[in-house]
């Protein structure tokens, strides 16, 4: 009889909810829920890079996704299903109480945005990133070491730090501190003391310094030098980290009941979407896989061997077992992609929004203009622009993390079109692709293959096929376009028993790729020219801070 697992992807708007058939890797049923307090815009600060997620919406897309996709699922698969599994956002922190509780779900903390999750794309702590950067440099251990030499205020410790100097009511409450894809297994299979929390060795691994180089994570006397309000968080949080593809529990018969599974379903361990989107794209050695969206994450994985002892510069981090158990995960990426041309497309509302009634004709015109934009914009011949243009419009990742840098276009003319600078955002977002590709090159990372996974890998050729071009480089497109709730469902499959190791969940339940695309080399040879435009306008606009 054939067993089912269910993975769930918590992206930045909505979740994910695919019902796979842990045999063949048929998804059987899918379910997209969205955010209803998101949507809303609600806890967000936009102008000041502020972005805050609270935990009900979390739990209602939850419920409301698992049940719409086992009601799609033949009958009789709920009782079938037999492992679920989470990946999220990341690093998506909150504060919690001694029992793991975010704080958001406390009396008199209901609407306060420090006491929500903290999205991975809130910068609002880039101070305090600084101040983490200009201690690693000084301290007897440099614990930014394996996060490429630069920490980000999209990350665990900037966050937190910053919270906590900015709210004195959540510093007085606040015990702990969970990441969203440790706490959701934390919540279905019970756990009732935050020091009970399964803690993701992709999560922590990546974005809290955690190695066991050093003993866990960085230590007690660094992080109260860095701010005495630190100080106690360290022992109140863990030790150890595990990955994964190992089980944290059972569902509750609450949570059982809640999503109409029985208490035997297997919950795996948490981690980040695009480390469980790597390994449901069919990651191997030597293989670069782009998850493709409002901002990229851009994963590899590397043998023991093949990395030795070398620390890579400029990238978010090398973990052990954060992607696939048994060797090393790599994580680059880049802050904005899709988000630059959904800027863009806001740019051309304004007058949409301001001058006609708001209603349904508004919202058809809207969806209209990035189609529009692309059928002109793939006419413009590469040479005939004179623009040319930066991919940090919410700062830069990788190479080398940034948040204070900001988008540019240079070379505008009264000439200039819409579609000329919609062709140079789409072509800067490729350009800052290729940066991370030389970067691992240039640190003796081999790449053989591209893999794109994502709504824009499938969905939009123009992207893709600037990319391969720029790249010059082949890139495969994965089938599925929930690349990363498969991932998740293998996870699940391999917790609960079905498969031994991950590889053998992807070699069983892959999905293969929907097409390729090559590079046209008279393309390649003048975007190679232009790249190095590229280059220089960043540099100017990096010597301009």
């Amino acid at each position: 009889m054939d067993k089912y697992v269910i993975g769930l992807d918590y992206g930045t708007d909505s979740i994910r909810a695919v019902v796979v058939n842990a045999r063949t890797g048929e998804t059987v049923a899918t379910s997209v829920k969205y955010y209803p307090r998101w949507a809303e815009g609600k806890y967000c600060l936009p102008s000041v890079n502020r972005y805050r997620q609270h935990p009900l919406d979390y739990i209602e897309v939850l419920e409301a996704s698992v049940k719409e996709a086992l009601s799609l699922a033949p009958a009789g698969t709920a009782s079938r299903v037999a492992g679920i599994a989470f990946d999220t956002t990341g690093s998506t922190p909150v504060f919690t109480d001694e029992t793991g509780t975010p704080l958001a779900f406390l009396p008199g903390f209901e609407d306060n945005p420090n006491a929500m999750f903290v999205l991975w794309k809130d910068h609002t702590a880039i101070a305090e990133a600084a101040e983490i950067n200009k201690l690693c440099s000084s301290w007897s251990i440099d614990y930014s070491a394996y996060v490429g030499g630069i920490y980000s205020s999209e990350w665990f410790w900037a966050k937190a730090l910053h919270i906590l100097r900015e709210d004195r009511a959540v510093r007085e409450k606040a015990y702990s501190i969970v990441e969203h894809c440790e706490w959701m297994p934390a919540l279905l299979t019970g756990v009732k003391k935050s020091s009970d929390i399964v803690r993701s060795r992709c999560a922590q691994g990546h974005k809290a310094m955690w190695h066991p180089r050093w003993g866990g994570l960085p230590g007690e006397d660094f992080l109260v030098a860095l701010d005495p309000l630190l100080a106690g968080f360290r022992s109140r949080l863990f030790e150890d980290t595990h990955t994964a593809d190992k089980p944290v529990g059972t569902l509750t018969p609450e949570w059982a009941g809640r999503l109409g599974l029985g208490t035997g379903v297997v919950v795996a361990g948490g981690a980040f979407d695009c480390h469980m989107g790597a390994v449901g794209a069919g990651i191997t050695p030597n293989t670069f896989v782009r998850v493709i969206g409002t901002s990229t994450c851009d994963i590899m994985v590397a043998p023991y061997e093949e990395i030795g002892s070398s620390l890579i510069r400029g990238i978010c981090g090398q973990v052990d077992g954060s992607v696939i158990p048994g060797m090393i995960g790599l994580e680059a990426g880049q802050s904005g992609f899709g988000d630059v041309y959904a800027w863009f497309r806001q740019v051309l509302e304004f007058p949409l929004r301001q001058l006609l009634p708001e209603g349904e004709q508004v919202n058809e015109l809207s969806e209209k203009i990035i189609p529009a934009l692309t059928a002109e914009a793939e006419k413009i011949p590469v040479g005939e622009s004179t623009l040319i243009a930066t991919d940090w419009m919410n700062g830069r990742r990788t190479p080398d993390a940034n948040q204070l840098l900001k988008g540019a276009i240079a070379g505008i003319t009264l000439g200039t079109s819409a579609p000329h600078i919609f062709r140079a955002l789409v072509e800067a977002t490729a350009y800052g692709s290729r940066a991370i590709v030389e970067r691992f090159r240039n640190e003796g990372v081999r790449i053989d293959n591209v893999i794109g996974i994502g709504g824009i890998a499938l969905k939009s050729p123009f992207v893709m096929q600037t990319l391969s071009d720029v790249l010059n480089m082949p890139i495969d497109v994965c089938r599925t376009d929930q690349a990363c709730a498969l991932g998740a469902a293998m996870f699940a499959a391999t917790a609960a028993g079905i498969y031994t190791k991950v590889e053998e969940a992807q070699q069983a339940m892959t999905s293969g790729f929907a097409m390729t695309y090559h590079p046209r080399k008279e393309m390649a040879e003048a975007y190679d020219k232009a790249y190095q435009r590229y280059l220089e306008l960043g540099r100017y606009c990096e010597d301009s801070i």
